[in-house]
């Protein structure tokens, strides 16, 4: 259960920094590297499948074993190299079989897989470590 909660505080967390970062931020350098290969709008029901079945992940392989240990800098480390993983995962796939794909998409990518998953499994910690009382 502790794992579903965590989850729950992490999915919004993740979410909203991917759409501020996708959307917002780093918005013409997608479209710049991806061009066409950009859909012209959002699949949602994929987009919603992969914040859950990573943020349960996250809270299942990061978070909750990073409670555990009452460590802010474990989890946010571990947290980093979880990212960078399955980022790694996705673009490196990409970059192997997707024609043209683009290598500078790939470091940016790999840098904010490891960002954001700190971000959000240290946010998530410090939410239910000091409003939860995990």
């Amino acid at each position: 259960m502790q794992t579903l909660i965590l989850a729950a505080i992490a999915f919004p967390i993740m979410l909203v920094l991917d759409l501020l970062w996708i959307g917002v931020v780093g918005n013409s350098f997608y479209r710049a590297q991806l061009g066409s290969m950009l859909r012209p709008d959002i699949l949602w029901p994929a987009a919603i499948a992969f914040y859950v079945i990573y943020t349960l992940a996250l809270s299942y392989f990061v978070i909750t074993p990073g409670v555990s240990t009452q460590s802010l800098l474990k989890v946010a480390l571990v947290g980093a190299f979880f990212g960078l993983a399955a980022y790694a995962a996705y673009d490196f796939t990409n970059l192997a079989t997707v024609p043209n794909w683009p290598l500078p998409l790939t470091f940016v990518d790999l840098a904010w897989g490891a960002l954001v998953t700190a971000v959000s499994s240290g946010a998530t910690y410090l939410i239910a470590t000091k409003l939860l009382n995990y």
